[in-house]
Formats: structure tokens, C-alpha cells, sequence
């Protein structure tokens, strides 16, 4: 599913939040967004994921849905909730669930079987650690970064063409980095999922992901083709990062 982005802006006041004449992210894609605080990239998360209003502009989620060719203004139409998993923050999560009861729900969702749900889980299982599953502590007991695992682990039980993950690697030990690393480039090469994922870890990022966009003031500044990694230096000079 491709995601165009065309005249997009957004202000809150007199501060310019997303200022984008033209972005296209391509079916298939895995694309890292990179930037500073306040650059912009949580903000154009939310407005593909309609969940504030642009001031002007459109964003469009264009593709097969199954034998259907769809054209979609995400302003417009909820259709394309059905085919995209996003994690932007706690509030995404139902907190007084316990892990388990919130995966179950989202496989109810979904029409995933129990036997589905299990398969589903037994392939994060290094990934959670043994902290998740099979724990009758509530999410909003949860560590941060615990309540990061399930936001993630739901998002892509979903299933998703279109998979939006802010900051995934926040709140989480090394181990975990690593393990969702692997995971997310495992489910796109398996699915062809579009991906977007912003981090302020500009190695995990450049590990990841074949194309990075840098955003400064709401705007982008390099469209990098990183399939080479050489993403690395020219992030390194813009953020003057020394040895």
C-alpha cells in the first residue's frame, strides 16, 4: 500500500508542526524517520493516522486491497483502518486488560483462532521475556517498556499492509532492541508491509531501514537511499556526531 503525502501542513499557534509538499512511501517500504525533538515526525504519524486534522493537505493510502484497487483520503473514510497497525503511544492500549486478555481481544478482532493467537505469540517469545504472557498484571502495572512490547505485539497482530510504529525502541533493554529489529524485518520481507518507524536511534534506524527521511521544522530535509547503508555518514554530519 503506497502512502502520498501531498501539501501537508500543520500548526499549532504560531509553530509550524509538518510543513510537506510531496512524500510518497512506496508499497513494501521501510522507511525511518529521523529528526530532532519537535521536528515533526510524531505529528505526521498522527495526521496519516487521522488522529489530528490537517490544517491543509491530504494524505492517501493507495493499493490492492485484496482484488480491490482502492484510492483513500484517510480524512475521508475509516476503510483503511482495516488494513493498517500503528503503535503511537499508551493511550493506544486498553490498560486495565492484562496482556493476554488484550491480545485475545484484538484476535477477536481479526477472526484469529486461538490456535492462530498462540503461533502469533510463540514467535515473540524471546521478545517478551517472560514478563508478558501468562502474567495476571494489568498494562497499566506494566514497566514502560513492557507496556512498549504489547503496543507493538498488537499492532502487528493485526496484520497489517500498513504498519506505523513512533519511537519502538524507546523503554527497551538491548536485547529487546535487537529482537525487535529482527522481527520487523522478518514480517516485512514476509509480507511486503508497508513500514514506518520513527526513532532518535539513528543505528537502529540505519539497520533497518532501506530509506530514511530526515525531518527539521516540519520539513523534509534529506530523502536518503540508504540500501547501501550511507544513510550512517550523512546523518552523522547533519547531527554532528563526532568519534
Amino acid at each position: 500500500m503506497d502512502i502520498i503525502v501531498k501539501d501537508l501542513r500543520k500548526t499549532f499557534g504560531e509553530k509550524v508542526a509538518v510543513d510537506i509538499n510531496e512524500l510518497t512511501i512506496h508499497s513494501g517500504e521501510m522507511l525511518g524517520l529521523v529528526g530532532n525533538n519537535g521536528a515533526g515526525k510524531s505529528t505526521l504519524f498522527r495526521l496519516i493516522l487521522d488522529l489530528i486534522k490537517a490544517d491543509t493537505g491530504t494524505v492517501h493510502m493507495v493499493g490492492k486491497d485484496g482484488e480491490n484497487s482502492v484510492d483513500i483520503n484517510v480524512a475521508e473514510t475509516e476503510e483503511w483502518k482495516d488494513w493498517t497497525g500503528a503503535f503511537v503511544d499508551e493511550g493506544f492500549l486498553i490498560d486495565y486488560l492484562t496482556p493476554d486478555e488484550y491480545f485475545q481481544f484484538i484476535a477477536r478482532l481479526t477472526d484469529t483462532s486461538n490456535e492462530q493467537l498462540q503461533e502469533f505469540l510463540s514467535k515473540f517469545e524471546h521478545f517478551m521475556a517472560d514478563e508478558l504472557a501468562g502474567q495476571k498484571k494489568l498494562i497499566r502495572t506494566l514497566s514502560a517498556g513492557n507496556k512498549q512490547k504489547v503496543g507493538i505485539m498488537a499492532a502487528m497482530l493485526l496484520k497489517p499492509q500498513v504498519l506505523i510504529l513512533d519511537e519502538p525502541f524507546n523503554f527497551l533493554d538491548p536485547s529487546s532492541q535487537n529482537a525487535i529489529k529482527h522481527l520487523l524485518k522478518k514480517y516485512n520481507e514476509e509480507t511486503g508491509a508497508t513500514i514506518l518507524v520513527s526513532s532518535h536511534n539513528l543505528q537502529h534506524t540505519v539497520d533497518i531501514c532501506p530509506r530514511i527521511v530526515l525531518l527539521e521544522h516540519g520539513k523534509v530535509i534529506h530523502d536518503i537511499d540508504n540500501k547501501e547503508k550511507q544513510a550512517q555518514t550523512i546523518l552523522e554530519n547533519y547531527f554532528e556526531i563526532n568519534d
